[in-house]
């Protein structure tokens, strides 16, 4: 069994297969012929972290990656890589287009790489719209190839990072809503429609690379995995642990498994990836996973594999340190810094943050910790932290939260986490990440 992993930067759940309002038709055909988990979630809404608890299967405090790669933050122990245990099993490991685990690619031993990897994702200026079709199509000639080992690739596309493309012909700005968390106005809505005009980019890449699957005869051969590494670049999103920044899209087509399409409703976390694909290609897994195989769902023999999803924050482009965990109704956040202001450099420069911060938004109180009833706010607006008809629920969850972080050996609980050596890292005053 081939795996075709499928991952696109900061783009949520804001696809068609969750009803949001934007347009992606081959996304929706792979949904309809695979499963789709209407609950998964992140295991960190930062770039490198999420993605090294993905193909690590371990939390990022876990996987020694606290913070961005590109900025001087490493995995403690790179053969625990997900493309270091295929190798060692007689798998083609390719990889076209971005990745994000390592500062360069060849730290994470794929035995082949289609694109030159010559780029940077703070460029501004470069069509990454090109980018990322020209890797489609590399990807495409590669799946018409003969194979004589069965292949592990993965295609990362730059979309819908920001900065987003210019506007499409779908995406107009006059009859678009904005997330909900931000204010309904002229740039706002246009960074919005440019958003996605960025999804249909995504789409149309996946459009390419599925058809060159059909026709190559692998289709029914090949375990597909499309996600993303966590929520949209816009503030109250990316980087928090709010349920719009962890909540993310994932879909898995297994031609042995999926006779019909699913929605899985059960809480799902990115840590358990790795030990599903490991269930699926009839591998041992490796002592090192903390996730669960998300096969006895895929199965249907059960509608969940977890009680609750646990998601962090350490670095990004400052220190921001936070925790979360989540069950089916409750969340609860806790931030661990002294320092309880909110770190600027973390929000991605936008207009949309222009637009918070000139009204006041960086001299807003933010409490250390926070509880909400996802069944009576699920827009996570009212913390009840302090509400005593729900002080039992807070000492559960913040004990079920202390008890995973001894468990997973979390650095936090010895006090401040220090940057690596060399790493850089802004300071918590600093507005803009770069």
């Amino acid at each position: 069994m081939n795996v075709l992993y499928m991952h696109t930067h900061d783009m949520g759940r804001w696809i068609e297969p969750y009803g949001h309002n934007a347009q992606t038709p081959h996304l929706m055909k792979l949904a309809q012929e695979g499963t789709v988990f209407r609950n998964a979630f992140c295991a960190a809404p930062t770039c490198s972290p999420s993605r090294a608890a993905l193909l690590t299967g371990m939390t990022p405090h876990s996987s020694g990656m606290l913070g961005l790669a590109h900025r001087g933050f490493q995995l403690g122990d790179y053969d625990k890589h997900l493309v270091h245990f295929l190798n060692g099993k007689g798998y083609e490991t390719t990889l076209c287009g971005i990745q994000h685990e390592a500062e360069a690619a060849e730290t994470l031993g794929y035995k082949t790489i289609l694109d030159n990897q010559d780029y940077n994702m703070g460029d501004f200026d470069k069509d990454w719209t090109a980018f990322d079709k020209d890797n489609a199509e590399l990807v495409a000639s590669y799946l018409n190839q003969s194979h004589s080992e069965p292949f592990f690739l993965s295609f990362g596309m730059f979309n819908t990072h920001r900065e987003f493309p210019p506007l499409d012909a779908d995406s107009d700005p006059n009859y678009v809503a904005t997330p909900y968390a931000l204010h309904d106005n002229h740039n706002n809505r246009i960074e919005m429609a440019r958003f996605l005009s960025s999804v249909h980019v995504v789409d149309d890449c996946v459009g390419i690379v599925m058809n060159a699957l059909q026709k190559s005869g692998h289709l029914e051969d090949t375990l597909i995995i499309f996600t993303t590494d966590h929520g949209p670049a816009f503030p109250f999103m990316k980087c928090n642990l709010y349920d719009d920044g962890i909540g993310i899209s994932l879909i898995i087509r297994h031609p042995e498994v999926d006779s019909t399409p699913k929605i899985v409703d059960g809480m799902v976390s990115h840590i358990d990836i790795f030990p599903t694909i490991c269930d699926l290609l009839n591998l041992e897994q490796p002592s090192w996973l903390q996730g669960a195989s998300l096969n006895p769902i895929l199965k249907g023999e059960t509608e969940k594999v977890r009680e609750e999803v646990f998601s962090e924050v350490t670095y990004h482009a400052s220190y921001e340190p936070s925790r979360s965990i989540r069950t089916e109704r409750y969340k609860y956040i806790r931030f661990f810094d002294d320092d309880l202001s909110i770190a600027s450099a973390n929000i991605d420069d936008s207009h949309s943050k222009t637009f918070l911060i000139n009204n006041g938004y960086l001299n807003m109180h933010r409490e250390r910790e926070l509880l909400f009833d996802l069944y009576i706010d699920p827009m996570e607006r009212t913390n009840l932290i302090h509400d005593r008809a729900y002080h039992p629920i807070y000492m559960d969850m913040s004990q079920r939260l202390h008890e995973w972080m001894v468990e997973t050996n979390d650095p936090l609980l010895s006090g401040q986490v220090a940057k690596p050596k060399g790493a850089f890292v802004n300071k918590k005053s600093t507005i803009h990440p770069e």
